[in-house]
């Protein structure tokens, strides 16, 4: 079978992939197939085959010019920039995505290798960065500001005007208020409220929310 030039390689195959594939399909996006890591057993992903390990990537930039990473990010954004940085390298562009059940301002931007999955809302004016996860219902409203690399968990709110620096996870549920600023590498945990700003590095959990309520 003659490879598909057009089609997405994913990188990547675990369960954040699934989720990619489902907004992939349902945006009638082609997709080539998935590269797992070495010894994972894997053959397929959702009815996609996985075409090789990061050691076979060199051979496969000669086949497919798009890539996603589906590599997903809780505490750490280095694998995923790892990745990005790797695949850049050999020559992969990265599109942007967005499902046909979310709704994306066309008075927002997304950067390249940005994923906007099922239900999630951004809104105009906001401006979202390169190789991040908007992920099911998460919201970005007007004028707000995402940096590379960032994940907006399911249903988050990023209130408008607000700015998140580089790197930074942003938990299922968390809500944060407007016009206010999210310092790079952040880590925001599951259902908290940010009412202050955040130094870059800071990590806003249930146990250490003094002064930020």
């Amino acid at each position: 079978m003659t490879p598909d030039p057009e089609a997405i390689l994913l990188v990547g195959g675990g369960g954040h992939c699934r989720s990619v594939i489902d907004v992939l399909e349902a945006a009638g996006r082609r997709i080539a197939g998935v590269v797992e890591r070495p010894g994972s057993g894997v053959s397929e992903v959702l009815g996609h085959p996985v075409l090789g390990t990061d050691e076979d990537l060199p051979a496969l930039a000669r086949l497919y010019r798009f890539a996603l990473i589906t590599v997903g990010q809780l505490e750490s954004p280095q694998p995923r920039m790892r990745l990005a940085a790797l695949l850049k390298e050999l020559g992969f562009s990265f599109p942007a995505v967005a499902s046909p059940l979310a709704r994306v301002s066309p008075h927002a931007s997304l950067g390249q290798g940005t994923v906007v999955h099922h239900f999630a809302v951004v809104n105009a004016g906001a401006r979202v960065g390169a190789h991040c996860i908007l992920n099911t219902r998460a919201l970005v409203e007007h004028d707000a500001a995402v940096g590379d690399f960032c994940h907006v968990s399911t249903g988050a709110v990023l209130n408008g005007g607000t700015s998140v620096g580089e790197g930074c996870f942003i938990g299922s549920g968390a809500i944060c208020r407007d016009n206010i600023s999210i310092g790079a590498g952040c880590f925001v945990a599951m259902g908290v409220r940010v009412l202050a700003p955040l130094a870059p590095g800071a990590r806003l959990t249930p146990g250490n929310i003094r002064g930020n309520t």
